[in-house]
């Protein structure tokens, strides 16, 4: 049943769907952002750790440095989604490709095709409109410039992770993927302690959501995305994992009825569609 493709389509768009999740989750809780940071990245840590048996394996001191991009990630994004709309955080983290292109020539000594120049400029396009909606502060959303310089962090960060995860399996290190993810949890959750303690209050309502966010939003997503990403081709399973930054800011809409300004929207669109083509132009190039 394992490589059942039915079955492994429904985990990785289960996947997207949790992972979509996260945005109105990190909105909900009362903690500080940097408490809400570390303590998700340190349930996350231990449940992907212990029931993930991929996560024991692949040790090695370069699993270290993809870490620490992969906990800066983390954190920023938190950071981001707690002072700017949840759409605007994931838009802007969606346009890592964009670095990604740079940095391959460099570190990977990937060459840069015709195609991958006009996928530049579409994401640059989408990111450009993002940063200048006119996004007015709410309770949800209290410094939206702040949270957008903040979110284009993020893409910056997950792409230097992308290109790790990629020189770690130039490295015949493909095991290393899910040790990785473990190693930024706990990078990211000590690297949030500081600011998070002391904790001066917190709520049973918050103690769920950390759970959620730990056990569900990236543990049990991460298994889900393990189980089946061997079983699927890339192009459908990039597709579907774009479920993840379309769904978002519906939950926060929904859950905190954040409404993210029309450029918003528009600029996001353009950023998943382009990654969407993108993919699907290299798939059919392979």
């Amino acid at each position: 049943m394992s490589d059942s493709p039915v079955r492994n389509r429904l985990l990785l768009l289960a996947a997207a769907v949790l992972f979509s999740t996260g945005g109105a989750a990190i909105k909900a809780a009362t903690l500080t952002s940097w408490q809400v940071a570390s303590f998700r990245s340190a349930v996350a840590a231990a449940v992907l750790y212990l029931f993930i048996p991929q996560a024991r394996r692949g040790w090695s001191w370069r699993v270290w440095p993809v870490g620490v991009t992969y906990a800066a990630t983390l954190v920023l994004f938190v950071l981001a989604t707690r002072l700017t709309t949840a759409a605007n955080a994931i838009y802007l983290q969606s346009t890592a490709p964009l670095y990604v292109i740079v940095f391959g020539p460099v570190f990977l000594r990937e060459s840069v095709r015709r195609a991958d120049v006009v996928f530049v400029a579409a994401i640059a396009a989408g990111m450009a409109l993002v940063f200048t909606a006119q996004s007015q502060a709410a309770p949800s959303a209290p410094d939206p410039r702040t949270g957008n310089l903040l979110g284009a962090a993020t893409g910056l960060s997950w792409a230097c992770t992308v290109t790790g995860l990629r020189w770690l399996s130039r490295h015949r290190r493909q095991s290393a993927a899910t040790a990785t993810v473990v190693a930024g949890n706990i990078v990211g959750c000590l690297w949030a302690l500081p600011m998070a303690l002391p904790v001066a209050r917190v709520t049973m309502a918050d103690v769920l959501v950390i759970a959620y966010l730990g056990v569900f939003q990236i543990g049990l997503a991460y298994l889900c995305v393990a189980t089946a990403i061997l079983h699927v081709p890339a192009f459908e399973a990039t597709a579907i994992l774009l479920v993840e930054p379309a769904l978002n800011p519906v939950w926060a809409w929904l859950i905190q009825g954040e409404r993210p300004a029309a450029a918003s929207i528009a600029g996001g669109a353009i950023i998943l569609l382009a990654t969407a083509a993108k993919t699907w132009w290299q798939a059919r190039a392979g």
